[in-house]
C-alpha cells in the first residue's frame, strides 16, 4: 500500500471509528452547548470560508473557518444544508452533526468563546459522488452570514496557501523549518555560525509552549514564520510532541507537568489545541512532521513488571494505560490533518534492541497505534535516538564478529543486544513494525543531533584482539561509559547534517534535539517549569541498574532540560563528525 493513498484511508475510516469520535466530542462540548439561547441574543454577523481540499468518487475532505463580525459570543453554531447526496462521516474541532441534507456544526470545549472579528476553524470528511459544491447560505447561531464563501474554483486567498500533496517521504524535495530562536542561541556561539542554519525540532512540551511560554514563539507563532521560509517551495516543520501524563516514569524525577490520571487534560488541553492549529487552513501547504511522545512506550515493555529496571511509577501507567490512550489519542487527533506525518518515537538500540525487548515493543506501538480511534493509517513511521547518543554506525566491530571464539554479543559493551549501531537498528525494527500490522511503506528518522562521536577520541581502527572487550572498546565510536547513559554526556558531537532518504528504509537523518539544549540539571535547580532534578545527569553519580551501576558520563555545571548549554554546545561542535 503506497503512503499517497494513506489519505484516502484516513477519511474512509468505518462509520464504527467515525461515530465514535463524534460522540467524544459531543461528550466533550455539552457545557458548552447550554448557553446558544444567551449568545444568540448578541448582534451578530459572520463571514464563513469554506474550502473542498480534496475530492474524489466516494468522499471529500472539507475545511471551514467561521469569523465572527458581530458581538462577541461565548459559543457557536454554524448550520448549512448540502446540495447533493454528502454524508458527514467525520469531524474535527467541532462537533458536527446531520439530518437530512441539514448539518450542523458546533463549537468543542477549547473554541466556544469568539471575540468580534476573531475565528475559528474546524473540518470534516463526508461521503459524496465527486461533485459537492460550496454550500449557498450558512447561519451562525440562526443569524444567516453576509459575508462571501470561497471554494475550489474561487481565487486562491494570499493569506491562505493552497493544501500540498501528501507524499512518501515527506523530507524529500524539501527544505525544513530553521527554528529562529534556537539560531539566535546558535549564532551567538563563537563558531556557532557554521550550523545556526541547520534545521531543528520544535519541543511541546508543556501546555504552555503551545501559545509561547516565558515569552518565546508558540505554535502558531513557528507556523507563521514557517510559512515565510516556505516561499514557493515545499517546507517541513519538525514538532516534538511531549507531554504525555506521568511522563518519564523511568526517570528519577520526572520532567512532565500532568500527574498519571490527567488524561482529560492531556487531551483537552494539550493536544486539541494543538490539533486545532494544525487543522487551520491556513498552514495547509506545510508538511508537519510529528514526534510523538518521546521515550514513554518503550518503558511499557522493559521498566515494568519483575525486571530489575522496573520501576512503580511505569507500572502505574501499565496499569492505567494512559501511555497507550494518549499515543493514540494524539495519533487519531493529530493525523486527521491530511498534511501531518506522525512518526512514534521508538527508542534507541541501546533500550530495546535485545531480543527481550524488541518484538514486545513492536506489539505495543501497535496497541497504542490503534486505541483512541487511532489506526496504522495514522502513523507515516518511526524516529529511533531521539535526544540520545547512539552511534549512527559502527565500522570497526559487527554483531556477528568473535574474538578468540567468543561473540561480540557476549562484550561488557554489547552485552547480547542484537545491534551495535541505529541505523542497523532501525532497519531492522521497521521490519518488525512491518510485521506486526503497521503499513509496508513505513519510513524511519534517526536523530544525529549528537551522535557523531569525532574528535581526538574517535578510534581509526578496530581495537586489539586480546579479549573481545579490547576489541570492541577500542574500536567503537560511541565513547560513553555505558549505553545507558543519555544526559549531557561528556565527549559527544554533532553527527550527520540532517538530510533526506539517506539510505534504505530511512526517510531522513534529523536533529530533532536542538544542539546545544540540555537534557537536565546537574544538581536540583528551582524553576517555575515543573522540571525535577535527574542524578544521572549529576557527573558524580555513581549509577544505577539501567546503566550497569557505572559513573553517569554527565557534564558538570549543567541548567535545567532545555535551557542554553554552552559548554555542551562547544563541545559538540568541537568532536562533530563529519566535522565542521
Amino acid at each position: 500500500m503506497s503512503r499517497t493513498s494513506r489519505t484516502t484511508l484516513r477519511r474512509s475510516r468505518t462509520a464504527l471509528i467515525a461515530a465514535g469520535a463524534l460522540v467524544a466530542a459531543a461528550a466533550g462540548s455539552a457545557a458548552a452547548a447550554a448557553p446558544f439561547g444567551a449568545s444568540a441574543a448578541a448582534a451578530a454577523g459572520c463571514t464563513v470560508d469554506y474550502k473542498i481540499q480534496d475530492q474524489w468518487n466516494g468522499g471529500l475532505t472539507a475545511a471551514v473557518s467561521v469569523t465572527n463580525t458581530g458581538d462577541a459570543i461565548s459559543s457557536w453554531q454554524l448550520e448549512w444544508s448540502f446540495g447533493g447526496t454528502e454524508q458527514v462521516s467525520q469531524g474535527w474541532n467541532a462537533t458536527v452533526t446531520q439530518s437530512g441534507k441539514a448539518v450542523t456544526a458546533k463549537n468543542v470545549a477549547y473554541n466556544g468563546s469568539l471575540a468580534s472579528g476573531a475565528s475559528a476553524s474546524f473540518g470534516f470528511n463526508a461521503t459524496g459522488n465527486g461533485q459537492s459544491a460550496v454550500p449557498a447560505t450558512f447561519k451562525l447561531n440562526g443569524v444567516t452570514c453576509n459575508g462571501d464563501t470561497t471554494g475550489p474554483t474561487d481565487p486562491p486567498d494570499p493569506t491562505d496557501p493552497p493544501a500540498g500533496n501528501r507524499v512518501n517521504n515527506p523530507y524529500e524535495g524539501a527544505n525544513v523549518y530553521v527554528n529562529p530562536e534556537w539560531q539566535a542561541k546558535a549564532a551567538a556561539e563563537p563558531g556557532g555560525s557554521r550550523i545556526a542554519e541547520q534545521p531543528t525540532g520544535v519541543w511541546l512540551d508543556r501546555i504552555a509552549a503551545i501559545e509561547g511560554a516565558n515569552g518565546g514563539m508558540g505554535l502558531r507563532d513557528h507556523l507563521d514564520e514557517a510559512l515565510t521560509q516556505k516561499g514557493s517551495g515545499e517546507l517541513v516543520v519538525q514538532l516534538v510532541i511531549y507531554n504525555l501524563p506521568g511522563r518519564d516514569c523511568a526517570a528519577l524525577a520526572s520532567n512532565g507537568e500532568l500527574g498519571p490520571t490527567e488524561i482529560g487534560r492531556y487531551k483537552t488541553e494539550y493536544i486539541d489545541p494543538i490539533a486545532a492549529i494544525l487543522a487551520d487552513a491556513k498552514y495547509a501547504g506545510l508538511r508537519i512532521v510529528t514526534t510523538v511522545e518521546i521515550d514513554s512506550l518503550p518503558n511499557l515493555v522493559t521498566n515494568t513488571g519483575s525486571r530489575p529496571t522496573a520501576t512503580p511509577a511505569c507500572d502505574v501507567m501499565k496499569a492505567n494505560g494512559n501511555y497507550v490512550k494518549g499515543v493514540g489519542y494524539a495519533l487519531n487527533k493529530l493525523g486527521d490533518a491530511p498534511n501531518v506525518y506522525n512518526y512514534i518515537d521508538a527508542g534507541h538500540h541501546g533500550w530495546i534492541g535485545w531480543d527481550d525487548n524488541f518484538g514486545s515493543s513492536a506489539d505495543t506501538f501497535h496497541q497504542a497505534a490503534t486505541a483512541e480511534g487511532a489506526t496504522v493509517n495514522d502513523v507515516h513511521g518511526f524516529i529511533t535516538n531521539t535526544a540520545n547518543y547512539g552511534a549512527l554506525t559502527e565500522d570497526h566491530f559487527s554483531i556477528n564478529d568473535s574474538v578468540n571464539g567468543t561473540s561480540v554479543r557476549q562484550s561488557k559493551w554489547v552485552d547480547w543486544n542484537r545491534y551495535t549501531d541505529e541505523q542497523s537498528f532501525a532497519q531492522a525494527f521497521r521490519n518488525e513494525l512491518v510485521s506486526v500490522g503497521f503499513n509496508s511503506d513505513i519510513g524511519m528518522l534517526i536523530d544525529t543531533s549528537r551522535n557523531g562521536w569525532g574528535g581526538t577520541q574517535r578510534p581509526t581502527g578496530p581495537g586489539a584482539t586480546t579479549s573481545v572487550d579490547t576489541y570492541v572498546d577500542g574500536g567503537r565510536y560511541d565513547r560513553r561509559i555505558h549505553l545507558g547513559n543519555w544526559c549531557n554526556q561528556s565527549g559527544a558531537g554533532l553527527g550527520e547534517r540532517p538530510q533526506a532518504a539517506p539510505a534504505a528504509g530511512i526517510d531522513a537523518y534529523v536533529w530533532m534535539k536542538p544542539p546545544g539544549e540540555s537534557d537536565g540539571s546537574s544538581k536540583a535547580i528551582p524553576n517555575d517549569e515543573g522540571k525535577g532534578f535527574d542524578q544521572m545527569c549529576d557527573p558524580t553519580y555513581t549509577g544505577n541498574v539501567r546503566n550497569g551501576n557505572n559513573l553517569s558520563g554527565a557534564l558538570p555545571d549543567a541548567p535545567v532540560s532545555g535551557h542554553w548549554f554552552s559548554a555542551q554546545f562547544q563541545e559538540l561542535m568541537k568532536n562533530a563528525n563529519p566535522a565542521l
